[in-house]
């Protein structure tokens, strides 16, 4: 069967679509498929194209089976509005393009944004194929939530927009339960329409492993319990929230560790210094390949939304990789992702925005930890092993 995947993210970029589109869509191609993906030139989150690369009309690479067309798009760094619009617009007009030439059985899109998935609608419309939207995020809603967009005519037409994606797809894939309910009784669409495909985590590139010593040492960090956050600093993430928190902490043995970037940023760093935080160290991205000894440090895993009813359904995949080192996990997300840590006694779980239940929550993990209780054991790998996930969401494809 031939598949052709429309992603903006794509590998060598280093966010969850990113590695779920690509991870996916190797499975895919040992199982015996041929699989495309169109996707943007990676310059994600700042907007900027990667060294090696060039922002071109088009370009044919082939990564470990996987053809992949790179396209043209305007480039935006990942925060504000009108230009990351501008942005998602060129890539589904470019996409669009590119995929009319494309010898394909099956159109997968997903979203967010869901422009890309416009573009999936179009080339089905055109190619007389079926299409799947994968969801993974409820937008436009989660832009109301974090306060990009209020409730307005604009919003009015993407939720328009929206309905029209959900009713005109073959079939539709969401990363929670949550979501398939919301989508389903919401819009009127049949359960059986819809597959859940959680995010899930590549056993064999992430395992336990002891600490990186040598990192340590160069953060200066050696004999700190380390609550450690790798990922975006975004408007979601309620990052400010946990500087706050920080500076009311009365135990010097505690740091933590912020490593990546996102639109919140500049803030959070602007923050640190107005609190004269000196147990609060923030680093740059860093490439894949060294996540794993980053998370080696770790005392803690942060997991952390700000609250919200439309995050009920949210599973960051950052845990995934935690739980997959054996990481204990430090939770702020109400819903299917607190229930996720306490049914398997993965970490320890706090009301979002809670400053109290926040400190008390810092106080149980690491006390268990200093007597030795290792909580982050319990075997989990059924549920969030990537390739069979990958295969689970293969099958669904083809009934």
């Amino acid at each position: 069967m031939k598949i052709l995947f429309l992603s903006d993210n794509f590998v060598p970029e280093t966010n969850a679509p990113a590695h779920r589109t690509f991870e996916h869509c190797r499975e895919w191609v040992k199982q015996g498929m041929e699989v495309t993906v169109i996707t943007c030139f990676p310059n994600f989150p700042h907007g900027k194209v990667y060294e090696g690369y060039k922002n071109k009309l088009y370009q044919v690479d082939f990564i470990e089976g996987i053809r992949v067309i790179r396209v043209w798009s305007f480039m935006a760094e990942n925060k504000g509005f009108v230009k990351r619009v501008l942005d998602f617009c060129s890539f589904m007009v470019t996409s669009f393009i590119a995929g009319l030439f494309i010898k394909t059985d099956l159109i997968i899109a997903t979203s967010p944004q869901f422009f890309t998935a416009i573009s999936g609608r179009w080339l089905a419309f055109w190619k007389r194929r079926k299409w799947i939207m994968e969801v993974r995020d409820l937008w436009p809603e989660s832009l109301k939530v974090v306060g990009v967009m209020n409730d307005n005519i604009f919003i009015r037409f993407f939720e328009f927009v929206e309905h029209r994606l959900y009713k005109s797809s073959w079939k539709l894939v969401t990363v929670t339960n949550y979501m398939k309910q919301e989508i389903s009784e919401k819009h009127n669409i049949a359960e059986t329409k819809i597959k859940v495909i959680r995010n899930g985590v590549d056993f064999n590139e992430f395992q336990p492993v002891p600490k990186n010593q040598d990192l340590l040492a160069r953060l200066g960090l050696v004999n700190k319990y380390i609550i450690g956050y790798v990922g975006t600093h975004g408007l979601a993430h309620g990052l400010a929230f946990i500087l706050k928190s920080a500076a009311k902490l009365k135990s010097g043995k505690i740091h933590f560790l912020f490593v990546g970037s996102g639109a919140e940023k500049p803030n959070l760093l602007e923050m640190q210094k107005e609190l004269h935080l000196s147990n609060v160290t923030f680093l740059d991205p860093i490439p894949k390949n060294e996540v794993k000894e980053y998370l080696s440090i770790l005392d803690a895993g942060l997991v952390n939304l700000i609250k919200s009813p439309v995050f009920m359904g949210a599973l960051p995949s950052k845990i995934n990789e935690l739980v997959a080192m054996r990481i204990p996990i430090l939770l702020g997300v109400e819903g299917e992702a607190e229930e996720f840590i306490r049914d398997n006694g993965l970490g320890v779980c706090f009301e979002p925005e809670n400053e109290e239940s926040f400190l008390t929550a810092i106080n149980q993990l690491s006390n268990k930890m200093n007597v030795g209780t290792d909580y982050a054991t319990k075997e989990v790998k059924t549920l969030i092993d990537r390739k069979e996930l990958a295969g689970q969401m293969l099958e669904f494809l083809r009934i």
